[in-house]
């Protein structure tokens, strides 16, 4: 089985020949810029650990890079260069403006206290300093698989320990508690990106005709393979303004499944309460965690590691589509599998944007010093209310006290975060399904998403005169 940095490659190839760009040009996108590995020494109990951690800048073509760290016991060099290579493509198919970034440490945090995890975080903060891999217009963090706003709060922290007086300095990481400068509606921006990729992709009549299905998200059986930040906003909110049906989930502990659905928002408070999804109320636990990859649905949502679909089990998946919203869950052998399956696949690089998209307001919001609505909110608000006052007196009629309150509310930051979100990777989705139904040659939607990005960031190369 190939591994995630070869499948990665494999996709750019194919793609990379159905475009125009020069050998020279195309060789500088595809490699890594800077990559960096470090093992530091921290205190554990009454031991030293010493600890192996990357740091990868895939490109340079526009700073800052940015990308996630994770903490994981099989982070190596070539997924964190993986990662951050897919990161470059995705923040080009999104319109974001940074270069592609991330970093591993290679941890289980289940098996660290919070003090351990802590010191570890700090240290591995003041190696990316000592080395200029962190910075506002250098390289921007945030939270990835074992990561989140706890080690953002303190990687921040140690980053202004070094950096006192930089004006800039909160927005050196994003990702962080709200209350500690982040924003609202990180927490669930990729999740909820996931959510607006699949929604737009429903929406297609012809797509959705090749597929057997009807158009519209509602109603869609959906399968969720992990429950973690991403899956359970997918689920929930593709419940609660998608109305479509969850009926299997998959977890570390095991998989469940009901026909009838499953309540993602109460799966969640019933998995905090008992430490498993096992034997939640009216659901059935199938024999293996992976059958659920398996189960007969309309969609499925792979949103844990990559490789769990691979050439091995490809032609098990009964799905008609597949959101990546996890980096690289299926393998490029597995893909042409699903393709002559007829699988309607959204890539990774497009539809698990959400993160980075909704982290580059985060960044923005650091920069500017002030939050979303503050400026605008009243004023908008007053307008409105004036608008409606005017028609009331020249209809002579009236609307409910609740009405009128809807009608004339300012957007607050979460309104103003979700509605860029939303217009994001709409626009995108867009872009990328319009490529692919207008040129002959481009087969899938991951084609057409690194073609995109392929030809912004030779434009971006080219402009810096660097390539003619």
């Amino acid at each position: 089985m190939a591994n995630f940095y070869e499948s990665v490659n494999r996709n750019f190839d194919s793609a990379a020949a159905l475009t125009d760009i020069s050998k020279g040009l195309l060789e500088q996108i595809k490699v890594c810029n800077a990559v960096y590995q470090v093992k530091f020494p921290v205190r554990i109990g009454n031991s030293i650990k010493v600890v192996e951690a990357y740091r990868v800048q895939h490109s340079h073509h526009r700073l800052p890079t940015k990308g996630g760290i994770r903490y994981s016991s099989h982070v190596n060099q070539e997924e964190v260069m993986a990662l951050a290579t897919l990161m470059t493509y995705k923040c080009a198919i999104v319109d974001v403006p940074f270069g592609g970034a991330k970093g591993g440490v290679r941890i289980n945090p289940k098996e660290y206290t919070e003090s351990q995890l802590e010191s570890i975080t700090r240290r591995y903060t003041t190696e990316l300093i000592r080395k200029n891999f962190i910075g506002s217009g250098l390289d921007v963090p945030a939270p990835d698989y074992g990561t989140g706003s706890r080690e953002m709060a303190w990687i921040v922290d140690t980053y202004m320990m070094f950096k006192n007086g930089d004006i800039d300095q909160t927005a050196c990481v994003t990702g962080k508690p709200v209350n500690q400068n982040g924003i609202r509606g990180r927490e669930e921006a990729t999740g909820r990106g996931v959510f607006y990729g699949l929604r737009e992709a429903c929406i297609d009549a012809d797509d959705m005709k090749k597929l057997g299905l009807e158009k519209g998200i509602a109603g869609k059986t959906m399968v969720i393979q992990g429950l973690g930040n991403v899956g359970r906003y997918v689920g929930m909110i593709s419940q609660d303004e998608g109305d479509a049906k969850v009926i299997g989930v998959s977890e570390f502990e095991g998989a469940i499944y009901d026909p009838s659905g499953i309540d993602i928002a109460e799966l969640v408070k019933y998995r905090e309460e008992t430490g498993s999804i096992m034997g939640f109320p009216n659901s059935k636990a199938l024999p293996h965690r992976d059958d659920a990859l398996f189960l007969d649905c309309d969609i499925l949502v792979p949103a844990a590691l990559e490789n769990v679909i691979h050439s091995d089990n490809a032609h098990k998946v009964k799905a008609k589509i597949i959101g990546e919203a996890a980096n690289g869950p299926i393998t490029a052998n597995a893909e042409a599998i699903l393709e002559k399956k007829g699988v309607l696949i959204i890539p990774d690089m497009y539809i698990n944007a959400g993160g980075v998209t909704v982290s580059y307001f985060e960044w923005l919001k650091n920069l500017s010093h002030m939050r979303f609505g503050r400026m605008e909110k009243r004023f908008n608000a007053n307008t409105y209310e004036g608008i409606v006052n005017v028609i009331e007196r020249l209809s002579n009629k009236t609307v409910t006290d609740k009405e009128k309150a809807f009608l004339t509310r300012g957007g607050d930051e979460i309104d103003l975060v979700r509605s860029g979100l939303e217009e994001t990777m709409v626009t995108a989705y867009h872009t990328i399904n319009g490529l692919k139904k207008r040129r002959k040659k481009v087969t899938n939607l991951r084609q057409s998403s690194f073609i995109n990005a392929l030809e912004k960031i030779a434009s971006d190369y080219k402009s810096l005169g660097v390539f003619p």
